[in-house]
């Protein structure tokens, strides 16, 4: 007789797997309302230790070509396909749906990333600009990543809500903290061990289980971190004046679609500022 050996559930943050400092963990329930797993519950520290992993990571990521960005999110697409019966199959326990809606759930977050992916090198082709000006001079505006990003990823949605909260953020060169649905965490914790294997540098993406509304507060308030996606919040307007009072930007819940294949141009630039420069002609 063998004993069984069944997965820890654990954190992801600097690209590494950490349990939580605190040794909370929560119960997780399948859909029938049986024990599943004992998932990490994320604490203040460990909210703090993600993002000074970000920001640690920001410049590099963001300093990678464009073209390379895509690349490796074109790699996790690939990853993920290879580990697609392993998504489907947390997804069905955590949800109840039936084999071919987890199926299109799964297809549908490949090819968000492939959508996103090829959108790297493209951002500043569609969304820059050569402005005129008078005057001996080019002046043209760029777009750039806004930094270090808090995403609070959506509840209802186990995969590709969080896919389409993720690569809008990281295509451009932004890190992220992410807060992973508290009711549908596998997948969220899956899909790390997908981004550890798919040449993205330790840092950029950054897995936090457990209550988003603790968590959530702690992120709006920090003042290491620039931008904030409130999509899975349950606090939104608590969360939104606490980031006011640290100056980051806000993306309000529901603004963006995040359940189809493909994302939108405006969320990307929704977390990107626009960079003008002027260049002497002629030197």
């Amino acid at each position: 007789m063998r004993l069984d050996v069944r997965k820890t559930y654990k954190l992801y943050i600097g690209g590494k797997f950490p349990r939580s400092e605190s040794g909370r963990t929560y119960e997780l329930n399948d859909h029938q309302g049986k024990f599943l797993a004992n998932v990490a519950q994320g604490s203040r520290k460990d909210a703090r230790d993600a993002v000074v992993a970000a920001r640690a990571a920001q410049p590099g990521w963001a300093s990678a070509t464009a073209y390379n960005r895509g690349q490796i999110l074109y790699r996790i697409a690939e990853m993920l396909e290879g580990r697609r019966e392993q998504f489907v199959s947390e997804i069905r326990a955590m949800t109840g749906v039936s084999a071919s809606k987890a199926n299109a759930e799964v297809d549908a977050a490949i090819d968000s990333w492939v959508w996103h992916a090829g959108w790297s090198d493209k951002i500043d082709s569609v969304a820059g600009s050569m402005n005129p000006v008078a005057g001996p001079f080019f002046n043209i505006s760029t777009n750039q990543p806004t930094g270090v990003v808090a995403v609070l990823a959506p509840q209802e949605s186990a995969l590709v809500g969080l896919v389409n909260s993720i690569a809008p953020a990281i295509v451009s060169g932004n890190t992220v903290v992410v807060v992973a649905s508290e009711k549908l965490p596998l997948s969220a914790i899956t899909l790390t061990e997908v981004l550890s294997t798919s040449d993205l540098p330790g840092g950029v993406v950054n897995m936090l289980t457990g209550s988003e509304k603790e968590i959530g507060s702690w992120l709006a308030a920090h003042q290491d971190v620039n931008a904030i996606d409130l999509e899975g919040s349950s606090n939104a307007v608590e969360l939104e004046i606490m980031a006011a009072e640290t100056i980051k930007r806000v993306i309000r819940a529901n603004s963006y679609a995040r359940l189809g294949n493909r994302g939108s141009l405006e969320h990307i630039l929704s977390l990107m500022e626009v960079k003008t420069v002027w260049h002497p002609k002629g030197h």
